[in-house]
């Protein structure tokens, strides 16, 4: 009420200052100025009375502490997003390592790999050219004994067609028995 006192106090100094009053107007009803002052003095004292500048303040202050928390949210929620996109991103170069290594592990093992396979090539090859020149060696060695057989069963036949042309009756039956003897003499 104090309010409405003040505000009509206020209203009326305001139109005893006005041009209206100034041109002899006075105070009246008639005097539109002033009923549009006075309507709006009444109204912000209904305003005041049911306490609507009170309700305007919880409302901008409710809707502010609203907006406070959004914000907070918001805030929380980037934070989350930023600690899940740092996570994601060492995940990423961890696997991106991991891959890295597992590269290089297999380059290691291809490696390994290839140089046992050249190493097993060698003693594959050693074995051969050994199995090879062991074969050459048995086929020389049974070159030279079918030659040897050969020469022998050349020279034996030579020897007994020169033997045969040059040897009597008497002289075949005195070899005859000194050969009985010699085995005689041998096994016994």
């Amino acid at each position: 009420m104090r309010i409405l006192t003040s505000l009509m106090t206020f209203g009326a100094g305001l139109a005893a200052a006005s041009p209206a009053l100034a041109a002899g107007g006075g105070i009246s009803l008639a005097n539109t100025d002033f009923v549009v002052f006075l309507g709006l003095v009444v109204f912000i004292g209904i305003l005041i009375y049911f306490k609507v500048p009170g309700m305007i303040g919880k409302m901008l202050d409710s809707r502010a502490e609203g907006i406070r928390s959004e914000l907070d949210e918001a805030r929380a929620l980037r934070d989350e997003a930023q600690s899940l996109l740092a996570s994601y991103e060492r995940k990423q170069r961890e696997v991106q390592e991991q891959a890295d290594r597992i590269v290089e592990a297999a380059k290691e093992d291809a490696r390994i790999a290839a140089e046992e396979a050249r190493a097993d090539l060698a003693t594959s090859l050693k074995r051969r050219m050994a199995a090879a020149e062991e074969q050459i060696a048995t086929a020389q060695s049974a070159a030279i004994k079918d030659v040897r057989d050969q020469s022998i069963t050349v020279a034996v036949a030579a020897a007994r067609e020169v033997i045969a042309s040059q040897m009597t009756a008497s002289d075949a039956n005195s070899l005859i028995d000194s050969a009985i003897a010699e085995v005689d003499a041998r096994l016994h």
